[in-house]
């Protein structure tokens, strides 16, 4: 099943040290740990249902057991540019977990015609995502993702960096 509560906001950015400056003043967050030009390749991913190719520049934090994600696309053309393109930087998503690779299909399936898929993919370590259309929900996506053991060890590291 999907976890019922929300484990990551996520906002989109042009400007990673700005947006990393605002919301530690306003959240507390006390470390950003950056991942620079994370690649989503054609192989494993798509957006708006064609293979996807695009680059980003991503930081990671928390706000007590809340992980905090910017995104700032650096090439190609992503849910994120779309987004940028059309809204200008801001809140982007929030993401709820599947508890393994089968719940994560299950849940896409469960989302039904009232929820869009609109890119989906796996990183390399075997962490998959889909955002899900959601701005009948208040937040332009949601967010389901199977985070694999290894994945969540990382996620882990930067938390107690937090503390």
């Amino acid at each position: 099943m999907t976890s019922q509560t929300p484990v990551q906001i996520a906002w989109v950015t042009r400007d990673l040290d700005a947006t990393e400056a605002v919301l530690t003043a306003l959240l507390g967050a006390k470390k950003w740990i950056r991942m620079p030009d994370v690649h989503f390749g054609p192989d494993s991913c798509l957006h708006r249902g064609a293979a996807a190719d695009y680059h980003a520049d991503i930081s990671l934090s928390y706000a007590g057991d809340t992980q905090l994600e910017l995104i700032a696309p650096t090439r190609g053309e992503s849910i994120y540019t779309e987004f940028l393109d059309a809204s200008g930087p801001g809140l982007h998503h929030i993401c709820v977990t599947a508890e393994s690779a089968q719940d994560f299909d299950a849940q896409l399936a469960a989302a039904g015609p009232s929820a869009s898929v609109v890119a989906r993919g796996v990183m390399p370590g075997g962490m998959q995502f889909a955002y899900l259309a959601a701005a009948a929900a208040g937040v332009p996506y949601l967010e389901i993702a199977y985070i694999p053991a290894e994945i969540q060890a990382f996620f882990d590291y930067v938390k107690q960096e937090q503390q």
